[in-house]
């Protein structure tokens, strides 16, 4: 496992119900749709699922491996090992309700460097996924 020496929490609410968020988040063939950062989601399973591999393609050829850790589908929460190049992260994420909508956020974790450089995409892309 890397050593990550920093982490940083980000979280945008919005319109759309928990539900809905919620498979938004866990079905690798919609992230590209919400997060900007993702063109193209290679993975065997329409909802990610502990101990299974894929990969994104982003912008401008950027690749990354991931291996799903642990979802948990009554808590609505999920982790991920991202690995591209030389860059390791670890992001854990969840969807919880709020008022007649929806929180969600994520937990980047990873050299300092790339957990601030990451942030302004994490925080447009969890807009974007609790919007209707």
């Amino acid at each position: 496992m890397p050593s990550f020496d920093g982490s940083i929490r980000l979280s945008a609410t919005g319109p759309l119900p928990v539900e809905q968020a919620w498979a938004r988040y866990t079905e690798p063939r919609r992230w590209s749709l919400w997060s900007p950062q993702i063109r193209e989601v290679d993975y065997p399973g329409e909802v990610v699922t502990p101990g299974t591999s894929g990969r994104v393609s982003g912008i401008g050829g950027v690749v990354a491996l991931f291996t799903v850790d642990a979802v948990d589908h009554e808590a609505r929460t999920w982790a991920w090992s991202v690995r591209s190049g030389p860059l390791r992260l670890r992001l854990e994420h969840g969807v919880e309700a709020s008022g007649e909508g929806s929180t969600a956020w994520v937990v980047v974790h990873a050299l300092w460097p790339v957990a601030i450089a990451y942030a302004p995409v994490a925080r447009l892309a969890l807009g974007r996924l609790v919007d209707t």
